[in-house]
């Protein structure tokens, strides 16, 4: 049992390295995946199994030993300046991509565009580059040597939608849990997790229907891999976020969270939101400018 101001130390764990292992599996396999070689989706496969199991495993354990009391405000605290870590490098890495983005828009494009090293090449957004196809007109059928972006007043606006709902209902079931009231923190929780899947689902409807009818596809040029790059990361921030919320109504389900003890809870929240407001961004920024 752990007091106030100390704990003890955790037992050596395999699970740390069987992460770390499994991503790395998953790393290779993607890469060589994208460049075609035979194995790599099965490496990747492999290593996505690894890794969820191992993580399954080792948060497992975590729970466990925070319901048996391990757990002392020491190291609540560590808890959350790791969780505002992760947060912080998820948004470092969508700032650099969405960094990436602007400086093709802004830098980039106006230079090809001006006549020294493409004459004849408009500088407008969305394009695939000199040598890329055409861009026509939001969700048209393409012709010959074109594509079509995917227009921001369609899935893209029901999903920002969808987000902020959800936003909504994991707050509200937050504060379920701080008045007490367990079902409105199940309740909440639930919702929060089918509007995440719906999200998820008109994702993927979306991605079919670009390759299927639009065209698009990450080899379209800086258009078609700035696009797929930025909302396939946020997709798996989003999917990352759902599996969370899942286990966590699992745990309020058992009844583990209490109005003075919930970190677990507010890691989920914090994910969620931002999951919300980095799509918001890029619903501005890819979608609709």
């Amino acid at each position: 049992m752990a007091s106030a101001d100390h704990y003890s130390p955790p037992d050596t764990s395999p699970w740390p390295l069987g992460a770390a292992a499994g991503l790395f599996v998953l790393a290779l396999g993607a890469g060589l995946a994208v460049n075609g070689v035979g194995p790599g989706k099965w490496l990747a496969l492999a290593g996505a199994a690894v890794t969820a199991f191992t993580v399954a495993r080792w948060f497992g354990r975590v729970i466990a030993e925070g319901e048996r009391g391990g757990y002392s405000q020491v190291v609540d605290r560590s808890f959350r300046w790791g969780m505002a870590g992760l947060l912080f490098a998820e948004a470092v890495l969508f700032t650099a991509l969405l960094g990436a983005l602007f400086y093709l828009r802004q830098l980039v494009l106006p230079v090809l565009g001006g006549g020294d090293l493409w004459s004849g090449f408009s500088a407008d957004w969305p394009t695939a580059g000199p040598r890329g196809p055409e861009a026509a007109a939001p969700d048209s059928i393409p012709g010959p040597g074109q594509f079509s972006p995917i227009g921001a007043w369609g899935i893209p606006a029901i999903n920002t939608l969808i987000l902020f709902i959800s936003a909504g209902a994991v707050v509200w079931a937050y504060w379920g849990l701080i008045r007490d009231n367990r079902a409105q923190l199940i309740t909440g929780l639930f919702l929060t997790i089918a509007l995440g899947a719906v999200f998820l689902a008109l994702q993927v409807y979306d991605y079919a229907r670009a390759y299927a009818e639009l065209n698009l596809r990450p080899a379209t040029g800086v258009y078609g891999a700035t696009f797929f790059v930025l909302t396939g990361l946020h997709a798996v921030y989003a999917l990352a976020g759902v599996g969370a919320l899942i286990v966590l109504l699992g745990r309020a389900l058992k009844g583990h969270f209490l109005p003075d003890r919930h970190f677990g809870l507010e890691a989920g929240v914090w994910q969620w939101l931002f999951v919300s407001a980095a799509w918001a961004l890029l619903f501005v920024f890819v979608y609709w400018l």
